[in-house]
């Protein structure tokens, strides 16, 4: 048996309902299995920023640093106070953000199996700006070789673990983006020297974005910066149905943190229509790995399980109101569980 303490942020907007969903399924996996859970219900966003005066409140911090891992609801406005500062503060360098073709979701092509490996830390999103007059706004990006070369290891990792593929695309503008886009192009180049099972290639991002449209199913892992990796992995997500399916992971050498790709949708909350797939998606991510870091390979059975029953259910048309079904959130869920065990 073995026992992980894990925090749950419930959020924002249907946050909290997504929450639910994800903490009746760890529970069921909790009595089930010999994978057992601690599960402590944090608060952080929107709400906590009117109640604390803080985004993210200090006991919320305490308690993600002292669990085993983090599972996150969607966050509403101030979502870039919440996410940016917990990847900064655990070092999360790797966003793993994977957009596949799911049974009665409306996709693009019915075999896209891909995943967008994005660095976490630097480029634009470290918001340094600053106004040159009072009508120019300077902002900085920043791209080191550090940071490069370990989210270069970690998406040729994550390749040489994935399918029969076995395929990394480095995706960058070095041709306009000479000095940072041509070092960050430059340490994949060498990396990808060290795993010559590995088909490697490179493409602008321009190039990438009508692409993913064009051929989805070509792709396999798609390496790239920061901002490119936010912009690409939502249009991906797209192409497989929409942000719904869509699961995340920012994952660093010691701790973990997993969320659903989507936002709070405030126009749906409170209405127990939201489909949870991609919060539940995101728990079987950080079964996988706990898995990995502590040597379980129950937990990784257990994850496998969820999106089993997932696609069980998706197969036979059983879908949550929001995405043309008749389920609410908790039928949904119920359905899960009951698939499971």
């Amino acid at each position: 048996m073995t026992r992980y303490s894990i925090s749950l942020i419930r959020g924002d907007g249907i946050g909290p309902e997504q929450a639910d969903s994800a903490k009746a399924v760890l529970q069921a996996i909790s009595d089930n299995s010999s994978t057992k859970f601690d599960i402590s219900e944090l608060e952080a966003g929107d709400v906590a920023l009117e109640k604390y005066g803080k985004a993210l409140p200090e006991p919320t911090i305490r308690a993600i640093k002292s669990s085993d891992a983090c599972l996150k609801g969607p966050v509403g406005e101030s979502a870039a106070d919440v996410i940016i500062v917990l990847r900064r503060m655990f070092d999360l360098y790797a966003n793993v953000r994977p957009a596949k073709s799911y049974p009665n979701i409306p996709s693009l092509s019915s075999k896209v199996d891909l995943v967008t490996v994005r660095e976490n830390t630097e480029d634009v999103y470290l918001g340094w700006e600053f106004n040159a007059d009072d009508k120019t706004v300077v902002a900085l990006r920043v791209t080191s070789e550090k940071a490069s070369r370990r989210i270069a290891e970690y998406a040729f990792r994550t390749a040489a673990l994935r399918n029969d593929k076995k395929r990394v695309v480095a995706v960058h503008k070095a041709n306009v983006l000479r000095k940072g886009d041509g070092l960050f192009s430059s340490v994949c180049r060498s990396v990808a020297e060290k795993y010559p099972k590995i088909n490697y290639s490179e493409q602008y991002v321009d190039a990438c974005s009508m692409n993913l449209i064009r051929n989805p199913e070509e792709f396999d892992v798609i390496l790239t910066t920061n901002l490119f990796g936010d912009i690409l992995s939502d249009e991906a997500a797209q192409v497989v149905g929409g942000l719904g399916m869509g699961p995340a992971a920012n994952i660093g050498n010691s701790f973990a943190l997993f969320e659903p790709v989507h936002g709070a949708a405030f126009d749906i909350a409170g209405k127990n229509a939201a489909n949870p797939s991609s919060i539940l998606l995101s728990a079987k991510m950080m079964l996988e790995w706990l898995a990995d870091t502590k040597g379980d390979t129950k937990a990784a059975q257990e994850g496998r399980r969820i999106e089993e029953s997932i696609v069980g259910l998706l197969k036979q048309g059983k879908k949550t109101k929001d995405i043309g079904g008749f389920l609410s959130t908790t039928q949904f869920t119920k359905m899960i569980v009951k698939a499971m065990y």
